[in-house]
């Protein structure tokens, strides 16, 4: 069966999946609220039952392939050792400890979505392995449960990935999540018109791992100002910021949600630099963020997944703006590569 999954662009609410899940220690703390979409890029495989063995063929890896007997100590052993294969062979192993079922082989013969860019590729390729077990044996397994098998498998691998980025299950569609300590809410949304994004590589260094653990040691309780200012951040601000865009993505008001892209950057840089300046300053991201030559094109832009010199989003009037965001990017700054995302109209 041919399967496709695509990548995971967090538009607001980032961090704030793990963030919300530390009420479970401290009550007191905002639940976290993010607003989700599918990129228009992703995984395309090939997927069929085998009597014994996970064989992944992946674009990615090139000619390498991962063939392993399906069998829970061999499969827990590769997952734990991280890497690309790592994430198929965790998920393997959470179906074979959950159901009876047999081995898959998988061919990933295509991948046009960028990895280790804040995009979820690694969920993309845990929903990817999650979905060819639940069609390929008829599990009937939600597209719920198929995310939760892709987190569970991907928690199993070195990863420290929250619950937002196994969103990519849904498609292109936008979905808001709600993480209350370890519950996370899914609810569907639906915008009135197209509405049209460019994703910026900036082909920078950032260093996830850092960034992640300076702000967790702001959790569960601050101990200080700067850490009571990155609770404050990613619960109540976010939270409110977040709402007022999924308002807007509903009301099809894109003027709005621009101006909440800015918004939500500042507030994020006011309350969370200080946290990590090393990475989180990123002078790269908003050097362009600020670039002169584009402002009349974009309506806003900010930073997306864990922020820092990674990845920029910039939201536009229309077509012909985002290509011209493109052109001016990609002249003006030739190591960055740019990705069009396009939000359909629900029908």
């Amino acid at each position: 069966m041919n399967l496709f999954v695509p990548g995971r662009l967090c538009l607001f609410g980032e961090h704030s999946d793990w963030a919300g899940g530390y009420r479970r220690y401290n009550p007191e703390l905002g639940v976290g609220y993010t607003l989700l979409v599918g990129t228009n890029q992703g995984l395309y495989a090939e997927a069929e039952a085998h009597p014994h063995k996970l064989i992944v063929r992946s674009s990615v890896e090139g000619s390498e392939i991962l063939a392993l007997p399906m069998e829970k100590q061999v499969l827990l052993h590769e997952a734990q050792k991280g890497g690309f294969f790592s994430y198929a062979a965790g998920v393997a192993y959470q179906f074979l400890s959950y159901f009876q079922v047999r081995g898959l082989e998988i061919d990933n013969y295509l991948t046009d979505l960028p990895v280790q860019k804040g995009l979820s590729s690694s969920a993309a390729i845990c929903v990817l392995v999650a979905r060819a077990f639940n069609q390929v044996y008829n599990l009937k397994l939600t597209l719920r449960g198929e995310m939760e098998f892709a987190y569970l498998g991907e928690i199993t691998t070195p990863s420290q990935c929250g619950r937002m980025d196994q969103g990519c299950a849904y498609g292109n569609r936008p979905i808001a999540m709600v993480f209350d300590n370890e519950r996370a809410e899914i609810i569907e949304l639906k915008a009135p018109k197209n509405l049209y994004l460019v994703l910026v590589d900036l082909n920078a260094g950032k260093n996830t791992q850092e960034i992640l653990a300076k702000l967790n040691e702001c959790y569960p309780f601050a101990k200080n100002s700067v850490q009571s200012n990155v609770q404050k951040y990613l619960s109540t601000v976010s939270y409110e910021i977040t709402q007022a865009a999924i308002d807007a993505l509903q009301a099809g008001d894109a003027k709005q949600l621009g101006n909440l892209m800015r918004t939500a950057q500042a507030e994020f840089d006011a309350h969370l630099i200080p946290a990590c300046p090393e990475q989180l300053t990123a002078p790269v991201l908003h050097n362009l963020l600020d670039y002169p030559p584009i402002q009349r094109y974009i309506l806003g832009g900010k930073g997306v997944g864990s922020q820092g010199d990674g990845t920029a989003q910039f939201l536009v009037e229309n077509e012909e703006s985002q290509q011209q965001v493109i052109d001016i990017i990609e002249h003006d700054f030739p190591q960055m590569q740019c990705l069009k995302l396009t939000i359909y109209a629900s029908k």
